[in-house]
């Protein structure tokens, strides 16, 4: 898998140096060159003997350990120990590998530890020196013939002793024990006696071997045969092997600790027995002198070379042993822990803050520091894939041909747009392999420019990559790589847009002329997130210069698609099985990759077991097996599998006889649960969990410590050993998982072990681990001879945050699927579902979209309402939170859950209602300013809008549906065709080709093609299966018709096809694009000829201006049927036509009321039409006549000649579409008040109203219990369930973009007035339903509320102001026009309402309101001021309480006029733009004026002086439109352009808070401790803001969004000039000083930046 980090070593740079990044990116490196990668793991080998040490071992691991855990946590680090001597007595296996599996172990510590890797501990022991596992064949033989005088003794080593010749060069190997001594591992009772007897006799074998090699070893160094290093190999233990591994040949000694411990002096009675544990004895019981004296040896050198780390302690021993509860000996433990923990901080802190490479290290799990570069992680990745590439592709053979056709394919296809190369086959045949080795060839053969992208997508199974994550990928890896601008991070995080932007990229880098390889393996191993197997997202046809090579298994549903999807066999390349000669190729490569050979017999059985399948898993596993097959294993004992299932269980068996079955089942389970892979200690800790395992471990003895029970680590490591080809490591994020190198050993594992209970029990363990539930509690244990026991299993806890901004990324990776799947739901509801903490966490760390999957997840199997919608609502959260990065603080993003969750808390308590408690508790309590939501004011989840689909830049003109094929096709003005698949309400194609709008779409050909008409005049037919274009017809529509509605009919039977406009009618034969006909009424003999329609097959349906129908047939040329219509001898003005083909009628309805049905034989009656419809059509069965007319819509029956009216639908505004269903049971309407109503047609009851769509609806269908809307104002479509839970369903709020709005404090009521609308709509909020209309007599420009009398102020263009008291709604007030009828421009009321002020075109007038029995009356004008002609009209104004006026113009002036009597005016300074808002505060000391530009001013109005200049400038638009103070006056909220709400302190100036809201706040009003605001979505926002008394000095309020602001103030002193607090030269909203930051900290009340 990924290559190992190179924590400390020069390795890193491998044997060609350092690669740059560009050639990572251009994927010009085949792996051996390595970049270093650095390490957050700190790995530490324990040494010491088995008994010695044991006391302080134990010390360690309940004290030390556990703190030098939590400080690496702190620090973004995995701490691991591996102390392999814990837990065990003695190593009983008997296959002398001990000593390898150590030093093995010291290697890999070294290899991955970031920091210290080694702690040696040394007492009085100089350890067990083992018989050497292996000897080379010239140094054994050497050794024998000095023993030549010795037959018995060269009889003995020669027993014990055979050649391998396998090995290469030929080595010796030592027999296991059990070859001579079969009970030696038999911990059977009742094998006892025997096995005590094989114990005693291989100690006295074992010495004998010794003495006989080392006297032999003497001899021969004398003789000058061996080394004095290889006669030293005889006499050293296993203990100095390790030390000599991890401390002697180590440069780096601050990687290591030594700790060594003296015995001051032995008393006499302190004999050899009772010192047995800390002294070396021989095998008669004496002390070992030799032993001593190499003890000795070793210590010396130790204190000669290790004096900086070593640490000395001098400890006397109590009846000859370490006695914890003595004084002395347990402040002597505490002293070595306290050492250990001291020194490891240390040295870990020193590694940490010296990073290999000089840059920052990158902190696994901080959500505190800055985001990782983009080109950091693709570059990780592009080396990772890159390493396993490498390593994939050697040793392949036997696939030369097909690479060649592969090669020459694709330069045939080099300079022409060509479709993808698929390579298919069986799981196993080595697809892999396959691409890895063309991505090598063809960077051999490609120019240096050329780019290679290569992803393997089974490298992290059983995880399966998202789409997304791939394209985002290849795509930034192609543009860092090419000099391309990479996506946003919206394009980058949208998977419509990533697709289009993959299509693009790939277009622009073959427009550049760069070569372009692009290797995807593996497709059908992807996620089926956005549906991917149906591989909507690969590209059919892929530009020149640009190649795109995928792989997938033949029976997937991947390759299934893909034949659908190309056409053409030419693309598909098939893996077939290899020849004999082809494996026996792979088998000597391999083996002498492995310094093995077999002999003939042996290779014989292999390439005989291989070539039926000729598979290259299969052989790889036989020579996994055959590797460790010595020249002396004789043919019986060798087991090959048939295939590779019957290989891996051979393999299994051999795992399971050797380590017993719970153990072997136990790891390789739960390593294929893992949902990343387990850490090794990770694994160590379930396993310790597991009592499965525990029971077969100590089944035949005791644990050492009952109270402490834990696996044994030495018995991980073997196996370990033993599974070193079937593993791989996992780096991510600079730590090491483990998983399985294929996914059929995974299949095969899960088909063994797991069955449903183990599967189950398993799950959930690794649940209970990464709840941390049995961290520091006692966990019952059940041992063979015990009864229950409670024991500790020392796991590590498991925070969600290790430190502040730390999380804990693995419970993030793998507890919510842990959970889930061990069906502990109630868990999962509690820690993650509705944990507002975990969900911005994982957020954070993981990305959003993580926690979308898991939601997804869990809503699969849990019947939970509540999932469900909490994954709706991070849905509608993704877009900021991409937008941002990732970057959102928690602040905001529980201030966004609990503006979209808050109405929902009621009716769904336990999920949504906890998640909304926790948030609102903690954002009450933050330290740092805060607006609080109060209500639901952000799009909520739940509802009858199921989805948005989206994928169209323009309003959707006109829509089709498939119902057999269930697709949706829809056609916008931006000239594309979109299709979606309503099965999974994912985009299947995006049909491009038209330069104008889409007029008209239909599905034809049984759901197979559809045709598009668009305004350039193209008629397009289009393969809804592959997306191509068949047909174009150029001139399919007249030119002319620009002005006139283009409609489409399609003759089934005749394959003809009408296009028609009002004056022009063309017939089109559909296969074949020839012109059958073209007609035009303007060539007609009678004026004002308009053509209605097709009826039927071919009959044209035409109307002249004096009521003469004539139905023609232009193709056929069939006699015109001509008939004049009843009562329109005079003039008959045509409103609305209706074909009906089943009954061969058309319906016409005129202007004079009448309705007219006439037949194709020219028959016809005519009878009175109850209104004038703007819309007619029928239902599908032609039984019902639909008629809208403005806010009404009538239904009639039809029978033969008549029709009779039977429902009449009022709406609350004018009906533009409609839709009846298929059984003519339900009727859909769409209104310009942007709902839709859903009715019962059999008794025209109201069912339901759904509100949502924030456009008029111009389109809407019923499919399938669904309904299907659109809006040629906007750029989605909507589907709607009829069928949902209506507790979740959201209140109505007025419609979207209304031209004038106002709101009562306590939100229950809302005004306003649609664009150029005569009436004034009282909406109730609470019940999310129109109350009244207010008919007004001209159109209205101006709406305003005094709040506490109770009165609405209506200022009309008639100059009219009507003023409507709340209370009786039914008396209208009126002040009348000025004498010079000029509209009214602004309204306003002053703060305790006595006054009103009402600003004209040409003058401004001052009235007083007041109350005449109890009844509200206007006086006045008390005063007034003309407004010259050259003056600009007022735009905004403010009343003060002291009767002056302050006014803003449309051209940014600013004056303060007094109406008070004086009639003084002065001017303020003046804004450059428009004036949008001018608002005074509660208690009449400040005013704050804003405009259409990025500043806003706010003035102290007694004495009148410009306190602060607050410049805003966002990312999107500028310009305050709304505002209102605290009422306190001590904050100012301002609503603005760019869609935030911002809150500014009044003293200061400063910026306190900013929050998007999604859409301008246009009106704002005080209310308590915060305002009531009205957004142009519609919403009612109410919203509390808290500040605390001290604000941190690094508080940036801009953290969230991306602008910049300053603010000049004045300084306050006792005479009052104003002047600069500070000055920003370069004010770029586009440019970001980072430099700046200081002054925020130094200066806080001035200026803050950010991105």
């Amino acid at each position: 898998m990924a290559e190992r980090p190179a924590a400390a070593a020069a390795a890193g740079g491998g044997e060609g140096g350092d690669v740059s990044p560009q050639d990572v990116l251009r994927g010009r490196t085949d792996g051996d060159q390595r970049m270093k990668s650095s390490s957050n793991m700190i790995r530490v080998f324990i040494s010491s003997t088995f008994t010695d040490m044991s006391s302080e071992r134990k010390a360690l691991l309940e004290k030390a350990y556990p703190e030098v855990l939590a400080f690496c946590r702190s620090l973004g680090l995995v701490f691991e120990v591996v102390d392999l001597r814990w837990g065990l007595r003695g190593v009983l296996s008997g296959d002398h590998e001990a000593c390898e599996v150590f030093l093995q172990e010291i290697r890999s510590c070294q290899r991955i530890s970031a920091g210290p890797q080694f702690i040696a501990l040394l007492g009085n022991r100089y350890g067990h020196r083992a018989l050497p596992h292996l000897v080379p064949e010239k140094q054994f033989e050497a050794l024998l013939s000095k023993l030549s005088k010795n037959p018995k003794g060269v009889k003995q080593l020669s027993q014990w002793f055979l050649k391998d010749n396998n090995a290469v060069p030929p080595t010796y190997v030592l027999q296991p024990i059990t070859a001579h001594y079969p009970h030696y591992s038999d911990l059977r009772p009742e094998s006892g006696p025997q096995r005590d007897n094989d114990v005693l006799s291989w100690r006295f074998t074992e010495t004998q071997l010794l003495q006989l090699l080392r006297s032999a070893a003497a001899d021969a160094e004398a003789a000058g045969d061996i080394t004095a290093e290889q006669k030293q190999e005889f006499f050293t233990s296993v203990t100095e092997r390790e030390f000599q591994q991890g401390l002697l040949t180590d440069e780096r000694q601050p990687s290591a600790l030594l700790f060594v411990r003296e015995i001051p002096r032995q008393r006499v009675r302190d004999g050899p027995k009772r010192l047995a544990k800390y002294m070396d004895l021989t095998a008669d019981g004496l002390l070992d002198a030799e032993a001593q004296g190499l003890l000795a040896g070793l210590k010396s050198r130790l204190y000669a070379t290790s004096q900086k780390i070593l640490n000395l302690h001098c400890v006397e021993l109590s009846k000859g042993s370490i006695d914890p509860k003595r004084k002395e000996h347990a402040q002597y433990l505490d002293g070595v822990c306290e050492q250990v923990v001291s020194q490891m901080k240390a040295r870990i802190s020193a590694a940490v803050d010296s990073a290999a490479d000089g840059r920052q290290r990158k902190v696994w799990g901080s959500v505190e520091e800055e985001k990782e570069e983009v080109s950091d992680w693709v570059v990780e990745e592009v080396r990772q894939h890159a390493a396993m590439s490498a390593e994939l592709c050697r040793g392949l053979y036997g696939r030369e041909g097909l690479l060649g056709k592969l090669c020459f394919t694709m330069w045939e296809s080099t300079t022409v747009p060509h479709g993808p190369l698929v390579v298919h086959g069986a799981a196993g045949m080595g697809k892999t392999a396959l691409l890895c080795k063309l991505a090598q060839e063809m960077r051999g053969v490609l120019e240096g420019g050329a780019v290679v992208v290569i992803r393997l997508l089974s490298a992290r199974h059983p995880h399966r990559p998202d789409i997304d994550h791939v394209l985002r990928s290849v795509c930034l890896q192609i543009c860092l790589a090419c000099g391309l601008a990479p996506p946003s991070p919206l394009t980058a995080n949208t998977h419509l847009e990533l697709r289009r932007f993959f299509m693009c990229v790939l277009a622009e880098a073959s427009q550049r002329g760069n070569t372009l390889l692009v290797i995807l393996d593996a497709l059908d191993q992807l996620s089926d997130q956005h549906r991917a197997h149906k591989l909507r997202w690969l590209p059919a046809s892929v530009p020149p210069n640009v190649h795109l090579v995928v792989s997938m298994d033949t029976n997937s549903e991947a390759f299934a698609n893909m034949r659908l999807k190309l056409e053409t066999a030419a693309s598909f390349f098939e893996v077939e099985r290899l020849s004999r000669d082809d494996g026996k190729q792979i088998a000597e490569s391999y083996l002498r990759a492995s310094r093995r050979t077999l002999t003939l017999e042996q290779s014989d059985a292999v390439l005989r077991s291989f070539t039926p399948t000729g598979c290259p898993l299969h052989l790889r596993l036989m020579l996994s097996a055959a590797r460790r097959w010595t020249s002396f294993t004789p043919l019986t004992d060798i087991h090959l599998g048939a295939n590779t299932q019957e290989m891996m269980s051979q393999l299994f068996l051999m795992l399971e006889k050797k380590h017993g079955k719970e153990l072997v089942g136990g790891a390789l389970g739960y390593i294929s649960l893992a949902r990343e892979g387990l850490l090794e200690a990770e694994l160590r800790d379930v396993m310790s969990l597991d009592d499965d395992v525990i029971s077969e471990v100590y089944r035949r003895s005791l644990p050492p410590t009952p109270s402490l029970i834990r696996l044994p680590p030495f018995l991980w490591a073997r196996l370990r050993r033993d599974l070193e080809d079937q593993l791989e490591e996992r780096w991510v994020g600079g730590v090491a998982a483990i998983g399985f190198n294929n996914r059929c050993l995974y299949e095969a594992v899960s088909a063994r072990y797991l069955t449903s209970e183990r599967r189950g029990r398993s799950l959930r363990i690794l649940a209970e681990y990464f709840l941390g539930r049995w961290s520091g509690k006692l966990k019952p244990a059940a041992l063979p001879g015990l009864s229950l026991l409670l024991s500790d299993r020392k796991v590590p806890p498991q925070p969600l945050w290790f430190a502040p901004g730390l999380a804990n990324v693995r419970k993030l990776q793998e507890l919510p699927y842990h959970l889930l799947h061990a069906g502990l739901w109630d868990e999962l509801r509690q820690e993650v579902i509705s944990s507002a903490e975990w969900l911005y966490c994982k957020s954070r760390v993981c990305g959003v979209s993580s926690v979308i999957q898991d939601l997804d997840q869990c809503s699969q199997y849990m019947d939970c309402i509540e999932t469900r919608l909490l994954r709706d609502t991070l849905v509608l959260m993704k877009p900021s939170l991409d937008f941002l990065d990732g970057h959102m603080d928690m602040s905001l993003f529980y201030t966004e859950l609990l503006a979209r969750l808050c109405a929902l808390a009621t009716p769904f308590p336990s999920v949504i209602g906890r998640l909304c408690s926790q948030c609102e508790e903690w954002l009450l309590t933050c330290p740092e300013p805060i607006l609080v939501p109060k209500c639901s004011f952000l799009q909520q989840p739940g509802g009858a809008l199921q989805h948005t689909l989206t994928g169209l830049q323009g309003g959707v003109l006109c829509v089709d549906i498939s119902v057999e094929a269930e697709l949706l096709v829809a056609g916008s003005d931006d000239a594309v065709v979109a299709v979606w698949s309503l099965a999974d309400q994912q985009l299947v194609h995006s049909l491009q080709g038209h330069t104008g709008a889409i007029l008209c779409v239909k599905v034809i050909d049984s759901s197979a093609h559809c045709l598009s008409l668009a305004a350039d005049c193209s008629l397009r037919r289009w393969s809804l299966m592959s997306g191509q274009q068949l047909l174009c017809i150029q001139e399919a529509v007249p030119v002319d018709s620009a002005h006139s509605p283009v409609h489409l009919h399609l003759s089934e039977q005749s394959r003809q096809l009408f296009v028609y406009t009002s004056t022009q009618v063309k017939v089109w034969r559909l296969d074949g694009a020839e012109l059958l006909s073209s007609s035009s009424s303007s060539s007609s003999s009678d004026e004002g000829s308009v053509v209605l329609g097709v009826l039927g097959e071919e009959s044209v349906v035409s109307l002249c201006d004096s009521g003469l129908l004539r139905i023609s047939h232009p193709v056929s040329g069939s006699q015109t049927v001509e008939t004049q219509l009843e009562n329109s001898q005079r003039c008959l003005t045509l409103m609305s036509s209706v074909m009906l083909p089943k009954h061969g009628k058309v319906f016409l309805v005129s202007k004079e009321g009448f309705l007219y049905q006439v037949s194709r034989t020219g028959r016809h009656t005519a009878a009175e039409f109850p209104l004038i419809p703007s819309l007619l059509s029928v239902t599908e069965d032609e039984r019902i006549l639909i008629a809208g007319s403005d806010r009404t819509l009538s239904l009639f029956n039809i029978d033969r000649d008549s029709v009779d009216g039977f429902l009449d639908l009022q709406h609350d505004d004018s009906v533009l579409s409609v839709c009846v269903s298929s059984d003519c049971r339900l009727l859909a309407s769409g209104a310009a008040d942007q709902l839709i109503r859903i009715w019962s047609v059999t008794t025209g009851a109201l069912l339901d109203v759904l509100c949502g769509s924030d456009a008029p609806v111009t389109s809407v269908l019923l499919y399938n219990g669904f309904v299907v809307s659109a809006s040629t104002a906007a750029a989605g479509v909507h589907l709607w369930s009829l069928k949902y839970d209506t507790r979740h369903k959201p209140t109505a709020h007025i419609p979207a973009g209304c031209a004038h709005v106002t709101v009562t404090k306590d939100t229950d009521r809302v005004f306003y007035v649609q664009q150029q609308s005569r009436e004034v709509i009282s909406w109730n909020n609470n019940t999310g339903s129109l109350s009244e209309r207010l008919a007004v007599s001209a159109e209205v420009c101006c709406l305003e509320l005094a709040q506490h009398k109770r009165l609405l102020l209506c200022g009309l263009t008639t100059g009219t102001v009507l003023i409507y008291p709340l209370a009786l709604p039914q008396e209208t007030l009126c002040i009348p026009p000025p004498e010079s009828l000029s509209r009214v421009l602004c309204l306003a009321v002053s703060p305790q309402e006595k006054h009103m002020a009402v600003a004209y075109e040409d003058s401004v007038c001052l009235f007083e309101i007041t109350t005449r029995d109890s009844f509200p009356t206007v006086e006045g004008p008390l005063d007034s001021f003309p407004l010259s002609l050259l003056h600009a009209p007022l735009s905004s104004m403010a009343l003060l309480s002291d009767r002056r006026l302050l006014y803003g113009t449309s051209c940014g002036e600013v004056k303060l006029h007094d109406l008070s009597g004086s009639g003084s005016s002065s001017a303020l300074e003046p804004h450059r733009s428009r004036v949008t808002c001018v608002t005074a505060s509660n208690w009449g000391t400040y005013a704050l004026v804003g405009s259409e530009d990025a500043v806003q001013r706010l003035w102290a109005l007694n004495p009148l002086v410009l306190d602060h200049t607050m410049e805003y400038k966002g990312f999107f638009f500028e310009g305050v439109l709304s505002a209102a103070f605290s009422d306190s006056d001590q904050f100012v909220f301002t609503g603005s352009q760019d869609r935030t709400i911002k809150v500014w302190d009044v003293a200061t100036g400063n910026l306190l808070y900013v929050q998007y809201v999604y859409s301008p706040v246009v009106r704002m009003v005080t209310f308590r401790n915060g305002f009531v605001a009205l957004s142009q979505q519609g919403s009612v926002i109410r919203e509390v803001f808290r500040c605390p008394e001290h604000i941190s000095p690094d508080y940036n309020p801009l953290r969230n969004v991306r602008a910049q602001y300053r603010v000049t103030s004045r300084e306050k002193n006792q005479d009052g000039p104003q002047s600069s607090v500070s000055e920003l030269q370069d004010f770029n909203p586009a440019q970001f000083n980072l430099n700046l930051m200081s002054m925020l900290r130094a200066k806080p009340s001035s200026t803050c930046l950010i991105l």
